[in-house]
């Protein structure tokens, strides 16, 4: 009789302590945050990477009236690196890659309108050079607003993959070093502030560059993967939904609730 009571309470003690202390953990986490990626803006769909002004601004419209909060990218690093909480439910990070033209033409109105906060991740080759590109007047200016980061997308946007198949290693390392340093670089010395996040074309990275981008000094990086940034990720690993003209209505709803439709997007 003895022993049975005391294996009763060594199975009540054990229940009490790890179920319950599992089960809050997990309730306890926080939810993911989605970071949405644009490129494009337009009154048309010129390409796959286009989403219309009228579908852009619907959904800055539909953030704004059921309760989301846009809030700045560097916020949702800084829970990361432990120097803020991570963000409470039904935040939202804007941001946009290549530093398109049609982000000064298209999207800052709308944006000026919201005040939400946007960064953008560019490569500087193209600036004041490519016809597509903004000039670094129109980025100085979009900085002054106070709604707009700029961060690096590597100097020359190569596509890594097909650059380490055609160089040796040697030459391959040295192409990264300077596609990591020279972004860095230009933009601190052109609109000044810091850069350290940077945002890897096409979405291709690997352990070598994962750990070249550390020596560099950025510290995180950013893929494209269509799900939520969670508390569990990795900030050298963080994933963000390319938008295209398609997630718009009831389609921008489901992403938001991490419901996201699967596309191939011809990048």
């Amino acid at each position: 009789m003895l022993l049975y009571r005391f294996l009763c309470c060594l199975s009540l003690a054990v229940f009490c302590c790890f179920p319950l202390c599992n089960t809050t953990a997990s309730a306890a986490e926080p939810p993911g945050i989605p970071i949405l990626l644009y490129h494009r803006l337009g009154p048309t769909v010129a390409d796959g990477m286009t989403i219309t002004t009228t579908v852009f601004e619907s959904q800055m419209k539909y953030l704004h009236d059921n309760g989301y909060t846009v809030i700045p990218l560097r916020r949702l690093i800084d829970s990361y690196l432990g120097k803020a909480p991570f963000p409470p439910p039904k935040s939202v990070v804007i941001v946009e890659d290549d530093a398109h033209k049609s982000v000064y033409n298209y999207m800052l109105p709308v944006i000026l309108k919201y005040r939400y906060p946007v960064t953008i991740f560019c490569y500087p080759s193209a600036i004041s050079n490519a016809k597509y590109a903004m000039t670094w007047d129109q980025l100085r200016y979009l900085k002054k607003t106070g709604l707009f980061d700029v961060q690096s997308h590597t100097y020359w946007h190569p596509n890594f993959k097909r650059e380490r198949r055609k160089l040796d290693p040697q030459a391959f390392e040295k192409l990264v070093t300077t596609q990591l340093n020279k972004s860095k670089s230009k933009l601190e010395a052109e609109l000044g502030g810091k850069v350290d996040m940077l945002a890897w074309p096409f979405g291709i990275y690997d352990d070598f560059l994962l750990k070249k981008a550390v020596a560099a000094g950025y510290v995180a990086t950013f893929s494209i993967e269509r799900r939520h940034a969670t508390p569990r990720d990795s900030i050298t690993k963080l994933p963000r939904y390319l938008l295209v003209n398609a997630d718009s209505g009831k389609v921008f709803a489901q992403l938001l609730h991490g419901n996201a439709v699967k596309r191939n997007v011809v990048y």
